[in-house]
């Protein structure tokens, strides 16, 4: 009979343990917005009050880590950008929500940022391709947003467009990042007319969905 709470035991620990993550990512969260890129594992697994070999336990190891951030803040963000993609409005209206929401988020996150797009694509490959995977996934829905709403015909032309727009958007956001003089407004107002001139090239199918409105 002393036996039976054994599995019991094990089975509450299985229950914990998604929280136990949680709480681990919670503590990966603040020293990294805390010491940026340069944040150790020694320092993450500190702050969650356990050890490093623990703290690989709960993520296989430190690539386990670098993918559970990248999942718990890349996602959200992605959904955020997507809805703002996705909205009812014209197009250039669309294009201001979706660059000015990416450019808030990553300035306002520059420390994690730089985390996961510096420091974990470097050292894991499969975080850089977890985080590849996202982008390219993002300038596929654009392409279809090109398709359906400006009734581009052509499919190539509309992904070549739409992941040129992505990469546009992302190179122009590293480099704001490095020029923090340069006002958001203008930043998002100079990147929205860029995004808009990259597609207006579409002639009237274009202009009628209120590309340049």
């Amino acid at each position: 009979m002393a036996s039976h709470p054994a599995p019991q035991t094990a089975a509450a620990g299985r229950r914990r343990s998604p929280e136990r993550r949680r709480a681990i990512l919670d503590a990966a969260d603040r020293v990294i917005q805390r010491d940026g890129p340069d944040a150790s594992m020694s320092a993450i697994a500190a702050e969650a009050g356990i050890s490093k070999p623990i703290l690989y336990r709960h993520f296989g190891d430190k690539s386990g880590l670098y993918r559970a951030l990248a999942r718990r803040h890349v996602d959200p963000l992605m959904e955020r950008v997507r809805g703002e993609l996705h909205g009812g409005s014209s197009l250039r209206v669309r294009a201001r929500a979706t660059v000015g929401a990416y450019l808030g988020m990553i300035r306002g996150n520059l420390n994690l940022y730089r985390f996961l797009m510096d420091r974990a694509t470097s050292e894991d490959p499969r975080t850089r391709g977890d985080l590849g995977m996202m982008v390219r996934r993002l300038g596929e829905e654009l392409a279809g947003v090109l398709r359906d709403d400006l009734r581009v015909a052509d499919p190539v032309r509309a992904q070549i467009t739409a992941h040129a727009v992505v990469g546009m958007v992302q190179a122009a956001g590293e480099w704001w990042l490095e020029h923090p003089e340069v006002a958001p407004d203008t930043v998002v107002d100079d990147l929205t007319s860029a995004v808009v001139g990259a597609i207006a090239g579409y002639g009237p199918a274009a202009r009628e969905s209120g590309v340049g409105g």
